[in-house]
């Protein structure tokens, strides 16, 4: 009987590990991996902007003074378009030597301010009153998020589709019944390929604000792409 059941177990295990083998063989026979994508460039609708001041001082007290009183008046001023996000940024300050005799000459401080907003007309109204004592570091334009989620997932559909066909066309050319999907990905990316206006040193010589500078956002592509594995029947 000891025999018998060593026997028993040894063809059992031999059975289990056919199996296994035929499973294995099974899956990567008539295995095609497949790709595809869809695209879609889309108008930017959302504006970015950095400005910032830089002043200078003999005292640090005074300085930071200085930095605080104009950072809120730019947050007050700010008040007047609710419908642009304004934050404040980064903010530095560190001492400056003289060059020949190695001593402190005087504090400089710097601090940003960014806004954020989807109304270009009010952003740009903004950004062209605080420029009475802001210089502007960086303009551009992107795509918002509540837009590229939306159309993230109406690609995914197309790229999903896309792809079935591609898979019903190979199916087909291989003369075979139809498939089964192995596994399926789909990656988003996004491109930005509109140029990026930059002013680092751009201040208003008047002492009124000017009129808001007329915007031209550009587009962005956003790409979907599916990639995965069928199985022919």
């Amino acid at each position: 009987m000891r025999y018998l059941s060593l026997a028993t177990l040894m063809i059992s295990a031999a059975v289990s590990s056919n199996l296994f083998a035929q499973s294995n063989d099974a899956l990567n026979y008539n295995v095609v991996n497949i790709q595809a994508e869809a695209m879609r460039q889309v108008s930017n609708d959302e504006m970015h902007a950095v400005l910032f001041i830089e002043k200078s001082n003999k005292q640090p007290a005074e300085l930071s003074s200085q930095i605080t009183q104009l950072m809120n008046q730019a947050m007050l001023l700010a008040k007047k378009y609710p419908q642009v996000k304004v934050e404040t940024g980064s903010q530095t300050t560190y001492p400056v030597y003289d060059n020949d005799s190695n001593k402190l000459k005087e504090w400089r401080g710097r601090a940003e301010i960014n806004i954020e907003s989807t109304d270009f007309k009010a952003a740009s109204q903004l950004v062209s009153e605080l420029q009475q004592s802001f210089q502007t570091q960086s303009i551009n334009f992107t795509v918002s998020d509540a837009q590229r989620k939306k159309v993230e997932n109406e690609l995914m559909v197309e790229a999903s589709k896309n792809f079935q066909q591609r898979a019903q066309l190979l199916s087909q050319t291989w003369n075979k019944s139809g498939y089964n999907l192995v596994n399926l990905n789909l990656n988003t990316s996004n491109h930005y390929p509109q140029p990026i206006m930059r002013a680092s040193m751009a201040k208003f010589a008047s002492a009124e604000a000017a009129d808001a500078q007329s915007v031209a956002a550009g587009e962005s592509k956003i790409t979907v792409n599916a990639n995965g594995t069928i199985q022919f029947k």
